[in-house]
């Protein structure tokens, strides 16, 4: 069905070539305007038109439009239309050239007009707030393992670590087909490549904690993260001709199944926790209650695990056509391709290559004495360490054939007791030099008298002749302790010393008769 506007364009052309003819009859006219809703005058009035000017669509008057300029106040006074409309005020006023500022209704439609709801919102708050109006496409309905993705995610739950309330970091592994997660690491700091490969490792394990899920997908997507790009990630998985698809920055849409995964998790578990940094604030920002006692770091693992467990096994997505995740996956008949046990055991250990001997006091590695029991009748035998990522108390030590001989722990490890000393003591000096940059700043702030008139600030803080003599001999003397830490200050002479003769007392003009008897 046509409207005004398309009927007239594409019946007008029909009756002019009627016309030019000699064939147009009311009877053409008649059918036309029943067809696009006018009237005959109507229609009659578009062919007359046409007869005298050549224009098949209506002339329309000259309108107000979005311009770049506009677009750039728009951006300038942050979507605001009255400050756009001011704004065309004064430079009409400043400038009698210019033509008149448009009225503010007309400012306003033509921004419904020219701009998309999109492009409103992104003048006015950015990138983000434009993505909101885009459309985002699915991806097609794929089978299990064809496809993971990973993610890290800060939790925004305080929990005890070692005395300290700290925000844990979780590495964790979606299918995207079946929605189970296949494998998570949790770790008390930012992530790295040894909490990637923990959580690979358990997704690839069709055992117990997350079983019978698991086998080699057919590609993981990822966001860039350094983690997951490292080199010994990509040697792992490309060991096992697993492609990592790396996707572009700041598109979580191109990865939904594991954002979602995030979403989903901070709604049904995070919020409900003790510590969760986004809990609903009293007026002045405070919690209700703000001495709630945290989580230690041990339960809150086997609370998100036992999150997992309920996800896997219980929970039923709509997607899924009210099947759980685990079920989804066991109906699914496409083949698995599942990793030997004795290739999963050393997956993402590092290798740096060289060959080392075994001595006496065992196997070195960064000059550090590794051993262990199997060693014993093995000294001179050449072998190869391979480790994983910051995990310095035990290596894997394998033979130049590959085969794997054995593990090797720190020989002379510190103890319990000594490692809180060198953690405490570390802290104290944290601690010191956080006051000392402190003060630092506190020196180096300035204050300027407050003013009310359009008048250069005047400094505030009096200082006086002896306390800026001090601090600068006292600077004087720290930049020549930092040039040569060994700089000890001279200190003055004491009254009591003999003090040396000017050597121009020594010259032969210079004696005296008293002098010389």
């Amino acid at each position: 069905m046509f409207t005004a506007r398309s009927g007239r364009l594409a019946a007008v052309p029909r009756l002019m070539a009627l016309d030019q003819h000699g064939e147009l009859t009311s009877a053409h006219v008649q059918l036309v305007a029943t067809a696009v809703g006018r009237s005959e005058r109507t229609v009659w009035r578009w062919v007359t038109k046409a007869r005298a000017t050549g224009r098949l669509d209506a002339a329309y008057r000259t309108r107000f439009t979005i311009t770049p300029e506009i677009r750039r106040l728009l951006v300038l006074w942050g979507g605001n239309a009255s400050a756009v409309h001011r704004e065309l005020q004064q430079r009409a006023l400043a400038d009698p050239l210019l033509p008149a500022a448009p009225s503010l209704s007309t400012i306003h439609r033509a921004l419904r007009r020219d701009l998309t709801p999109g492009e409103r919102a992104g003048l006015a708050k950015g990138e983000a707030a434009r993505r909101a109006f885009d459309v985002f496409g699915q991806r097609p309905a794929t089978h299990r393992n064809a496809a993971w993705e990973g993610d890290h995610k800060c939790v925004p739950v305080r929990v005890w670590v070692e005395g300290e309330l700290v925000q844990p970091w979780l590495t964790w592994f979606i299918d995207c087909a079946r929605k189970v997660i296949m494998g998570l690491a949790v770790t008390p700091h930012a992530p790295s490549r040894d909490a990637v490969l923990a959580a690979l490792r358990m997704a690839l394990d069709r055992s117990e904690p997350f079983g019978p899920a698991g086998g080699l997908p057919g590609l993981i997507r990822v966001d860039r993260g350094k983690e997951f790009l490292c080199k010994t990630v990509a040697s792992a998985l490309g060991a096992l001709a697993v492609p990592v698809v790396d996707l572009p920055a700041y598109t979580p849409h191109l990865k939904g199944t594991i954002e979602a995964l995030n979403g989903a998790v901070e709604d049904m578990l995070f919020v409900s926790m003790p510590r969760y940094v986004h809990r609903q604030k009293l007026t002045g920002g405070h919690t209700a209650d703000p001495d709630e006692p945290a989580l230690p770091f041990e339960a809150f693992v086997e609370l998100l695990l036992e999150w997992v467990h309920w996800w896997n096994t219980e929970h039923r997505p709509k997607s899924l056509d009210g099947l759980t995740p685990m079920e989804a996956w066991r109906s699914d008949p496409t083949p698995l391709r599942e990793v030997p046990a004795e290739q999963l055991a050393h997956f993402g250990l590092e290798d740096d290559g060289r060959t080392r001997v075994i001595t006496t006091r065992g196997v070195q590695w960064r000059n550090r004495h590794y051993i262990a029991p199997w060693m014993v009748g093995q000294a001179g035998v050449r072998v190869a360490v391979r480790h994983l990522p910051h995990h310095d108390m035990t290596i894997e030590v394998f033979g130049l054939d590959g085969v794997h001989l054995g593990s090797a722990v720190l020989a002379e490890a510190a103890s319990e007791e000594q490692v809180r000393k060198v953690r405490n003591a570390r802290t104290a000096k944290a601690r010191r030099l956080r006051a000392d940059m402190k003060a630092a700043e506190r020196l180096r702030r300035e204050r300027f008298e407050a003013v009310t008139t359009a008048a250069p600030p005047e400094r505030l803080g009096a200082l006086t002749e002896a306390e800026a003599e001090a601090e600068l001999a006292d600077s004087a003397a720290t930049d020549l302790r930092r040039a040569d830490p060994g700089y000890i200050p001279h200190q003055p002479v004491p009254d009591g010393w003999a003090r040396p003769i000017p050597p121009a007392a020594d010259e032969p003009g210079n004696d005296t008769p008293g002098e010389n008897a």
